[in-house]
């Protein structure tokens, strides 16, 4: 029975879900169209009843993720990242050895690129990739700030060394 007393309507309901492709909770039913409603039992009827209007397919329910949005965008901040959130050791969440490894290429790649260039002999570059494996340099900055001072005191040696023989 529809609500209270009434003409139950769940045939037409249950055909006009089957005619719209959607489901029976999908499906509104005009409560001023009752008796109309009521009379039709074939899909045929219900099709003419949606033409009318008198039956309508409900919009689908909102889901907003203006909240779930909002969020990301204050962990993006580094937000909701205290230690009360962490689950799993320092070690398993970003463990030493990648970040090892990061900066060992980094550093790495910088040496090769520098010996390709000529701005350093390969004598220069492998006292330096070793300095590097031994973990001598704790970042790029540092690696560049002692092969400037390297170059520097090179070509210091260099003009004595000529001043000598001049």
């Amino acid at each position: 029975r529809a609500r209270g007393m009434g003409v139950s309507l769940r045939l037409q309901k249950r055909l006009a879900a089957s005619v719209l492709k959607c489901g029976k909770r999908k499906i509104w039913l005009d409560p001023n169209e009752i008796g109309d409603i009521s009379t039709a039992n074939s899909r045929n009827n219900i099709r003419k009843l949606v033409k009318d209007g008198y039956i309508i397919r409900k919009p689908a329910v909102v889901h907003s993720r203006a909240r779930a949005l909002r969020r990301l965008e204050a962990k993006r901040k580094g937000r909701h990242n205290g230690t009360g959130r962490r689950q799993g050791a320092r070690e398993a969440r970003m463990p030493v050895k990648v970040l090892w490894m990061r900066r060992l290429r980094v550093l790495r790649r910088l040496l090769r690129k520098y010996r390709d260039t000529k701005k350093i002999d390969k004598h220069l570059y492998h006292e330096l990739y070793m300095k590097c494996k031994g973990g001598v340099f704790k970042n790029k900055r540092l690696l560049m700030e002692h092969i400037h001072k390297a170059k520097a005191q090179k070509a210091r040696e260099k003009a004595i060394t000529a001043q000598l023989e001049a």
